[in-house]
């Protein structure tokens, strides 16, 4: 099997396996499968964030790793039950930072309780991946909602962060979605929500042909 790190470094290489993971093939696929089905043989719950699960909810863009929400419990029974049985460190010591054996893809656990973007307490956090999912594709996944509050509050907080800001505005697009959205999400990101969704308001304005 090919090493997906090594896939990474030829643009053909990486271009190709694009266009298998938009497919539903390719190692992160692979990989993602893999993961899911030993995170639920050994009752591990989880919720798919990040990139993973802006293409669940409909936004396709290529991603290099997968991203999963665990509990502290269920991180500590990761690490116990699977670690050497098809996942590895990155590096000796690492707690939340791993890559599958077969393929070498990358897999990052974000922990419930944890605060996007900076990491810093604010009034939206990682939450309990018994909570705030829906099923997709047979895989859980963080709620719409849910990820945008994550997504706009990193944005906010982290200025190396800004491409966040562009994610919300494609799912503002393919989900259709306006101002009035905002009521369903957290105080905290709302006015940037409204700014950012009058934003592809104007831009569909400008597209519109003059009569």
């Amino acid at each position: 099997m090919q090493d997906f790190q090594q896939i990474l470094t030829s643009p053909v290489l990486t271009w190709q396996e694009g266009l298998n993971f938009f497919q539903g093939k390719g190692m992160i696929n692979q990989t993602l499968l893999r993961l899911v089905a030993d995170l639920n043989r050994h009752g591990i719950d989880y919720n798919l964030i990040g990139a993973i699960a802006l293409n669940q909810h409909g936004y396709q863009r290529f991603t290099v790793d997968i991203d999963v929400l665990m509990s502290p419990e269920g991180l500590q029974k990761f690490q116990d039950e699977l670690v050497g049985l098809g996942y590895r460190p990155v590096f000796e010591g690492a707690k939340k930072k791993f890559r599958s054996t077969a393929e070498n893809v990358p897999i990052d656990i974000i922990v419930a309780g944890e605060y996007p973007g900076d990491g810093k307490p604010k009034p939206v956090r990682f939450h309990d991946p018994q909570e705030n999912f829906v099923i997709l594709d047979g895989i859980k996944t963080v709620n719409l909602e849910t990820l945008i509050n994550l997504k706009l509050a990193s944005g906010i907080t982290a200025p190396e962060r800004v491409k966040d800001f562009g994610d919300i505005q494609e799912l503002i697009k393919i989900k259709e979605l306006d101002e009035l959205f905002a009521e369903r999400l957290n105080p905290f990101v709302r006015d940037k929500f409204i700014e950012l969704a009058r934003g592809v308001a104007l831009a569909r304005e400008r597209e519109m042909p003059d009569e």
